[in-house]
């Protein structure tokens, strides 16, 4: 019986990226393109639609991050792997990823066969990261786990202003009306900044920054 082929979903917003990335994985036997995407919109759409086992994601989109898409994707399919695949080795992009649920983070310098290797490897269930960027995650958890990193630096921008809006009690769809996004992303975002903080409630997440302010306040 043959192997059943991964199904690979491509996601940039440059269309020659896309046609270059899709003529170099069709050469590999067992991979099969099931679709494009240029946003975040059309690569939630296009997973629901699709069932790709592996979505090869870029982290800048024109209408938020591959990280937001791949937190969104994760939730409702969490069986569907995701690599990032960026030409920025940014500390924030990375440790956001790995927090969405990516699966792996390449830089588009790497090699297609490389790229094709990881595919396969994420697709049997592994988790991998480009040498380029091992170095500064390790470090970056090892700051947190002695203790010398601040836990609001976990969280992306547009976590702490969600953070804020919270503490100010908006609720998703005022949250979701102001940084024009859907009530659904908003709901994401509250989960993920809640588990980066180790938090439980909202009301928590509300009461841990008027302790920072008031920390903040008694120090001035």
């Amino acid at each position: 019986m043959a192997e059943q082929s991964v199904k690979i979903l491509l996601v940039d917003d440059h269309e020659v990226v896309r046609m270059g990335l899709r003529t170099l994985l069709e050469r590999r036997p067992g991979f099969s393109i099931v679709g494009e995407a240029g946003t975040v919109a059309e690569a939630v759409s296009l997973a629901l639609q699709t069932h790709p086992d592996v979505i090869v994601m870029d982290i800048r989109l024109p209408d938020g991050t591959g990280v937001e898409a791949c937190r969104e994707i994760r939730t409702e399919r969490p069986q569907t792997r995701v690599i990032m695949l960026t030409s920025y080795a940014d500390d924030e992009a990375v440790y956001g990823s790995i927090m969405a649920g990516a699966s792996g983070y390449l830089l588009k310098q790497t090699r297609g066969q490389n790229l094709a290797e990881a595919i396969e490897r994420v697709a049997r269930g592994e988790s991998l990261l480009d040498p380029a960027v091992t170095d500064k995650v390790l470090e970056r958890m090892r700051a947190l786990a002695r203790g010398e990193g601040d836990e609001l630096s976990t969280l992306s921008q547009q976590e702490r202003r969600i953070l804020g809006l919270i503490a100010e009690g908006k609720t998703n769809k005022e949250i979701a009306e102001e940084v024009y996004l859907s009530d659904k992303t908003v709901k994401n975002y509250v989960s993920s900044i809640l588990s980066k903080l180790n938090l439980h409630r909202r009301s928590e997440a509300a009461a841990y920054i008027a302790e920072r302010r008031g920390r903040a306040s008694d120090r001035e």
